[in-house]
């Protein structure tokens, strides 16, 4: 029976080198432990925001506090994240979870009172020079008074968030330790312990009974504890929508869009042209159970690879360079910070026991971003270090060019450049490829990138919409209306050549980022941004680029939308998305026709 390495049994190599951030634990107690009077260093300028010398002070001391945080609460998260089973990091966590709450609470003040502050004076700060670090929170004051309440009112929900962020911190602990799932016998007849990493590689095992068998572990795992995750997520929901009342918003919905001054109209956009490209979607699948010689497809065999006789199987150290060749077109600097990420330890490889599941990239302003994979050597993994890297580099671009109030970028763009990666690294390897079982197995990967991150993700937001209405019109938020919304919609997006099993009704018992409400739909938008950026950075060449490296480099200093349209992408418009439709069905017919190039 095969195990899951322990953290200690991992190539120091292939860890993360986190004394980029702190040279040690004591380091990172040294900080806390002076961050923890930062409260009392803001409360001071509290009923003070009248004259412009105390407002730019409170906002630099602010901005000066946060910076600090966000190094402590990096290095705390990423500790636990490497092995949750270790108390010590977990209690660091939960310490700097509190910090970050009373910092929140004793800087609840600062936004009431610029709320309380005329518009005109407020725009007049924002235009000059020692004001320039702030001009966007300035501007974002004024276009959310409606939504800011009193100073009393700040600080009491500013407080909520010490336990606003349980139910997420609860279902990663489940789903990092406590989920329990039974061993499958793996095509070899042997034994296999089941985990996240090791199911996102059996599901593309060549033998049915393999792959079904990793389904049902899978969904038993979380099946067996549905009820208790769907008190989790119900509760979610229900925090989100007391804030969106909070605040005066008609939905969650438009609280979450708004908060990032992001333009309701692109959601709709997004679910209108997916919806108009379902056809499509069914038509790939339709082709996949031909292709496998099936009459139907279960969703236990939408992973594996149709093509019999090629498998891509590399080795992390050939992924890399596979990348970094894949990434060229975007120019030496690039390529440059992408192997000092590689070389320099930014990247934890491998999985362990313990680990957090999955893939992602954060870091501190201070240091550098980081990269978690769980590394097991599938195509999906190399084009996850693509994928992560593109958020790294985006972070390292917006860090080095934007001081630290205008370099968090909003979660709206944040898919666009790691989708970007994605995308050149899908053409490089198609460009280079004369196999005939090669190309296939490209073009049908493509087809599925598009399946996964544009209409699988707006199938979530979607769910993610409805679930959230049953709450703003006071139905009750049970696993049975959540397994009815999500069955429907599942068959819905799959059409007629996909049988939706008994168990997918439960899928969203397992999707992390439903705690991260109303996020899931910037991969969808996210991939139909890097469809546009890329083809334009291929096509075009040194102006593409250009235009690119504008928006890496942008940071947080515009309103998202604005920013993509730096890289020639208007989401508030149908081409966008009709060309990522195009897209899709070009490739489709490629597939399908046999053709030869990728135009």
């Amino acid at each position: 029976m095969e195990q899951v390495k322990k953290r200690s049994e991992i190539a120091e190599s292939d860890k993360w080198d986190l004394t980029d951030i702190y040279p040690s634990d004591e380091a990172w107690e040294s900080d806390f432990a002076k961050l923890s009077a930062g409260a009392e260093q803001l409360q001071a300028f509290a009923g003070r925001l009248k004259e412009e010398a105390d407002i730019l002070a409170c906002l630099r001391t602010e901005d000066r506090l946060s910076m600090i945080y966000g190094e402590l609460a990096v290095y705390a998260m990423q500790r636990q994240d490497e092995d949750a089973g270790v108390e010590k990091y977990r209690a660091m966590n939960d310490r700097c979870d509190a910090l970050g709450v009373k910092l929140s609470q004793a800087a609840s003040f600062i936004m009431p009172e610029l709320t309380a502050l005329d518009a005109e004076f407020l725009l007049a700060l924002a235009q000059k020079p020692e004001f320039a670090d702030f001009d966007r929170l300035l501007k974002d004051v004024v276009r959310k008074k409606e939504h800011t309440l009193s100073a009393a009112e700040e600080k009491l929900l500013a407080g909520a968030g010490l336990f606003a962020g349980g139910f997420h911190d609860a279902f990663n602990m489940f789903d990092s330790l406590d989920v329990k799932f039974k061993p499958v016998r793996g095509e070899d007849g042997k034994r296999v312990e089941m985990s996240h990493g090791v199911y996102s590689v059996l599901l593309t095992s060549k033998d049915r009974r393999v792959r079904r068998a990793a389904f049902k572990s899978m969904f038993a795992g979380f099946g067996d504890m549905l009820h208790t995750v769907g008190q989790l997520y119900a509760g979610n929901v229900k925090k989100d929508l007391f804030f969106a009342k909070a605040r005066k918003y008609p939905d969650c919905l438009s609280r979450a869009m708004d908060g990032e001054n992001v333009p309701r109209c692109i959601y709709d956009n997004l679910i209108k042209n997916v919806h108009a490209g379902l056809p499509e979607l069914h038509a790939y699948m339709a082709w996949r159970a031909r292709r496998m010689g099936l009459k139907k497809l279960h969703m236990f065999d939408l992973h594996v690879p149709v093509t019999e006789n090629y498998r891509l199987s590399v080795s992390y150290d050939e992924a890399c360079e596979t990348v970094k060749k894949a990434l060229a077109p975007l120019g030496e600097e690039y390529l440059s910070h992408i192997r000092e990420a590689m070389e320099k330890r930014w990247i934890d490889v491998y999985e362990n026991k313990g680990k957090r599941s999955g893939a992602y990239s954060c870091g501190s302003f201070c240091s550098h971003p980081y990269v978690l994979l769980n590394y097991n050597g599938t195509a999906h993994d190399v084009f996850t270090i693509a994928h992560e890297l593109g958020h790294a580099m985006h972070s390292y671009y917006s860090d080095k060019t934007q001081p630290f109030a205008k370099s968090q970028y909003e979660i709206f763009v944040a898919e666009v450049a790691s989708t970007v990666n994605e995308v050149l690294l899908l053409k490089y390897l198609l460009a280079k490829s004369a196999d005939k079982a090669e190309r296939e197995y490209l073009l049908t990967y493509y087809l599925d990138m598009f399946r996964t991150t544009l209409f699988r993700q707006t199938q979530f937001a979607e769910f993610e919409e409805k679930a959230h209405a049953l709450a703003e019109n006071d139905l009750p938020v049970t696993c049975d209306a959540l397994n009815e919304i999500y069955f429907k919609l599942n068959r819905q997006y799959y059409g007629a050549s996909v049988i939706s099993d008994r168990e997918i009704a439960w899928e969203w018992a397992r999707i992390p980022h439903f705690y991260r409400s109303f996020y899931v739909y910037k991969y969808a938008t996210g991939i139909t941004s890097a469809v546009s950026i890329a083809r334009g950075i291929l096509e075009e060449g040194e102006s593409a680029v250009r235009g690119y490296e504008k928006f890496l480099r942008a940071g947080g200093s515009m309103p998202p939308a604005e920013i993509l349209k730096l890289a020639g992408v208007d989401l508030t418009a149908n081409k966008p998305f009709e060309r990522a439709m195009r897209e899709f069905s070009d490739t489709l017919s490629l597939l399908v026709d046999g053709a030869e190039d990728l135009r």
